[in-house]
């Protein structure tokens, strides 16, 4: 769950001027970011061998 102070730091480091959409697409990535790391910090991430095992049955 994103808070005030998370989005109001991030529309402080936008520039002057912006699009909707530009914000729109970074609050989604704040969140996404955010939620990755609290699946990590709950065990809930792949480790990194587990990753490259992954992306090796991707690219077959």
């Amino acid at each position: 769950m994103l808070t005030k102070d998370s989005v109001k730091e991030l529309i402080e480091h936008m520039p002057e001027t912006f699009s909707v959409d530009d914000l729109v697409e970074r609050v989604l990535l704040l969140q996404k970011i955010e939620l990755a790391q609290k699946e990590i910090e709950n065990g809930e991430g792949l480790d990194w061998e587990d990753v490259k095992k992954e992306m090796n049955e991707w690219l077959k």
